[in-house]
């Protein structure tokens, strides 16, 4: 089977399955926001001060208007970059989930263009959960739940009135002094959950339509046979202990 590069792109795009481009962490101003608040920790405390980080913080964009200004993205009118020409998106917005990207603004949305999923399910996010993280308050974290309908043509496969269900996903989408998104990713909190064999992203739409690309990460997980081995001799030198 061959697989197309825009659909390779597009599955890395949305995706919190695929392989990785690259390991090399993001280098921002924003990240400074994670040291910007040290003096508000408490050594030996399990919660952090909430209320004391977010009083440090110099982020120009309070908790309550970066939340209004999430909702706003994820708006059907916006959908992160999507329906408004990335207007919503920073010049350097990256997409970067688990184990994927960066993948720059243009190429995330290239990738969106040449594939709607809209356009095969009666689709339901469901997010939920929505918070600001306070130990870098530029970053919202929210979860969401999909689940849809199988209405539409999707991977060559008619219309089959199938109810995909997702296991939850963890989001997270961070924000510049101006309310531009610069970086959004999410991963998979549940694989036990669902019937998409626990992927995410459009690997779920895939593997629940019953067309999953030929490779690994199109899969459901599966220990390595090195993993197995290591699991085989943890259990058996248990069961000497035990003797």
């Amino acid at each position: 089977m061959m697989v197309s590069a825009p659909l390779l792109v597009f599955v890395a795009a949305v995706t919190g399955q695929a392989t990785a481009f690259t390991t090399t962490p993001r280098t921002s101003t924003f990240a400074t926001a994670l040291h910007a608040t040290t003096e508000a920790f408490s050594v030996g405390e399990e919660f952090a001060n909430e209320a004391a980080l977010f009083e440090a913080s110099t982020f120009p964009i309070s908790p309550e208007k970066l939340k209004e200004r999430a909702k706003e993205v994820l708006s059907p009118e916006i959908a992160l970059g999507t329906q408004d020409g990335g207007d919503c998106l920073a010049d350097n917005f990256e997409f970067c989930a688990a184990v994927v990207g960066p993948i720059g603004k243009q190429e995330y949305l290239n990738a969106l263009g040449t594939f709607k999923l809209q356009d095969g399910f009666d689709l339901r996010n469901n997010h939920f959960g929505m918070t600001v993280d306070p130990l870098q308050p530029n970053r919202i974290w929210l979860f969401s739940r999909i689940r849809a309908i199988h209405t539409g043509t999707f991977m060559g496969v008619e219309p089959s009135g199938k109810e995909i269900v997702y296991p939850p996903q963890i989001q997270h989408i961070d924000f510049d002094e101006q309310g531009k998104v610069v970086e959004f990713g999410f991963y998979t909190a549940d694989r036990r959950q669902g019937n998409t064999g626990g992927l995410g992203g459009a690997f779920g739409f895939m593997y629940g339509v019953g067309k999953p690309l030929p490779i690994p990460e199109c899969q459901p997980y599966k220990p390595s046979k090195r993993f197995r081995f290591l699991m085989f001799l943890g259990s058996l030198g248990r069961r000497f202990q035990k003797k």
